[in-house]
């Protein structure tokens, strides 16, 4: 059986006739199929057919090449046949921007649409992606496609002005929105306080404060950042530049019992923050407890009074005490030999160095060099503050002489509290565990990190420019914004950066020992490998692979009539696998 299936006859002038004729040929149950060129003629009223060639042992691709050239297409090299006209990067953009919209951030930016909010989230996924000045934001993000992922490709620096001060207007909403959504009535809320470096001397909130970035004569603005247990940022305060820690608890306090209208919280804070003072403070504030911890004075304190001894910790290393200093409290001690050790080892080193520095300043006495014992002193003061350890030295001076020896007393009475900590609660022990409050105050570690991403490692807080106090608000407020869509990011794409799948673990099952890696965790930084095989990355690298997805706009100069379309480059699987998490869809439309 013989079966002949011929395609449409070339109409053109030149190839009259012609067409290329599929043969299949069906032969002891396995069909055999052959390419003929053929040419159609009449004689007289008679169609006839002639074989010009048999093309069956081409590849496939060339008897596809055939077929249409016998059809009258024209061809012409592939750099001819398409112009790219711009490209630019989509991937990167499209899955922030995804992110943002999967949480809902938009909505409770504003739950009605405008040229603001799309401004404000094109902020946003800016400063995930890029971060830098907001004139420089709108040169960069012209180089990818997320002007017109928001329509916001006529915005210039003075649009993005006011969408800040509209932001900064909304802000009471926006953490009323957010607090609704992460925080519970007698859960845990760790509060932190930083500051960032600012560059000019214009803005009223700028001050000379405690410097934590080590930029010397620079003014600074104070922040504080509420977050969930998890780390889950909240809600964020900003503060003149020299305004001491402590003094950002009330505002705290007022936002968590009348903003979010939480009738029972615990606020963790450290030992630098919530002070004895403002736990005073909170006492009398109904509905507000606490976790915080004490100051090696007050250990101290609590070691000469026999309250803390080596012998409680001869079966665990934590232990429940009561003071009559601390009424209506719970004091949790921990003992963690690691950090003892560490201790005494930095103790022992700075001793050292300090002896070093008192060396010298004893063969210059001895020299001759220097002779007046107010000029002795002064010296012996610049070297005893060096290292923080004039409280373990004992020095004479006299009038061209200089001595000095250890305090060995003072020394074994510290080594002796290496490695303790005490916690601080009001909480009672039906409703948190001893185990469950040291877990709580060592939750902060989340804090601490979202200030780490913030200020420098991802989101840059600072250096911060902005004149206006609002703008520096509203500022500080879209870093936060930022971090919530990395904080949620880094969750999803967890398996493919360094971070642990399954942080929480300790050693032995102590909440007091240091957290430990999993074994999945440790496997992926030995051998920079995930599972699968491909590469691990940090959060920043992982958006640069992201980025290489582009949005090509190309034209096709032979067919005039067809307007500019746009092709998007080929996923990868590793960039499959990335957008499937976040359940974003990648597609040309709007663009």
């Amino acid at each position: 059986m013989v079966e002949v299936s011929c395609y449409d006859w070339c109409m053109t002038k030149k190839y009259s006739g012609l067409y290329l004729a599929e043969i299949n040929k069906n032969y002891k149950d396995k069909v055999y199929t052959s390419y003929l060129v053929r040419r159609s003629y009449r004689v007289g009223k008679k169609v006839k057919q002639e074989t010009l060639a048999n093309v069956s042992k081409l590849p496939p691709e060339i008897i596809e090449l055939i077929k249409y050239a016998l059809k009258g297409t024209e061809f012409v090299p592939a750099e001819e046949g398409f112009e790219i006209l711009t490209s630019k990067s989509h991937g990167h953009a499209a899955a922030v921007r995804g992110m943002l919209r999967k949480l809902g951030l938009h909505e409770i930016i504003a739950s009605r649409p405008s040229k603001e909010r799309d401004l404000i989230e094109a902020l946003v996924v800016a400063r995930v992606l890029k971060p830098q000045t907001k004139l420089a934001t709108t040169r960069w993000w012209h180089t990818t496609t997320l002007p017109q992922l928001l329509d916001v490709e006529d915005a210039d620096e003075n649009d993005i002005y006011d969408a800040m001060d509209w932001l900064c207007d909304r802000q009471k909403f926006i953490e009323k929105k957010l607090a609704s959504r992460h925080l519970q009535e007698g859960g845990l809320v760790l509060y932190d306080v930083t500051s960032s470096y600012y560059e000019g001397s214009h803005c009223p909130l700028a001050a000379f404060g405690y410097n934590r970035d080590g930029k010397k004569g620079k003014r600074q603005v104070v922040y504080g950042l509420m977050t969930d247990k998890r780390g889950c940022p909240v809600a964020v305060d900003v503060y003149r530049g020299n305004t001491a820690d402590p003094a950002t608890v009330a505002d705290q306090v007022h936002r968590l019992k009348e903003r979010f209208g939480l009738n029972r919280v615990v606020l963790v804070g450290d030992r630098g923050l919530l002070t004895s003072a403002q736990i005073d403070k909170l006492k009398g504030t109904r509905g507000i407890d606490w976790i915080s911890a004490l100051r090696s004075d007050a250990i101290k304190n609590l070691a000469q009074q026999q309250l803390i001894q080596p012998s409680i910790f001869d079966e665990r290393n934590m232990a429940e005490i009561t003071s009559p200093d601390y009424p209506g409290e719970r004091l949790v001690v921990c003992y963690n030999p690691l950090l003892a050790a560490e201790r005494r080892r930095t103790r022992c080193d700075l001793l050292h160095s300090t002896e070093q520095l008192l060396d010298g300043l004893v063969r210059r006495v001895q020299a001759g060099r220097l002779k007046k014992k107010e000029k002795i002193g002064q010296q012996l003061g610049r070297k005893l503050n060096r290292y923080k350890m004039g409280k373990h030295f004992e020095c004479e001076i006299e009038e061209g002489s200089f001595s000095y020896r250890r305090r060995e007393e003072s020394i074994a009475e510290e080594e002796v509290l290496d490695g303790i900590y005490v916690l601080r609660t009001s909480v009672p022990a039906g409703k948190l565990p001893a185990e469950e409050v040291v877990t709580g105050y060592k939750s902060l570690s989340q804090a601490e990190r979202a200030f780490r991403t913030l200020k420098s490692v991802d989101l840059r807080v600072r250096p911060i420019h902005h004149r206006v106090p609002d703008r520096v608000r509203s500022h500080i407020l879209l870093c936060m914004l930022a971090y919530y869509v990395e904080w949620h990011l880094r969750r999803a794409w967890r398996a493919h950066l360094f971070d642990d799948e399954h942080p929480g673990a300790h050693q032995d099952d102590s909440p007091v020992k240091p957290a430990v890696r999993s074994s999945g965790a440790q496997q992926k930084a030995q051998s920079k490998k995930t599972p699968d095989g491909e590469t691990v990355h940090s959060f920043s690298t992982l958006l640069c692979q992201l980025g290489t997805i582009c949005a090509n706009e190309v034209k096709m100069p032979v067919m005039e009539d067809v307007e500019p379309f746009v092709m998007l480059t080929e996923t990868t699987p590793r960039q499959r696998q990335l957008l499937e998490c976040i359940d974003v869809k990648l597609t040309p439309q709007g663009l």
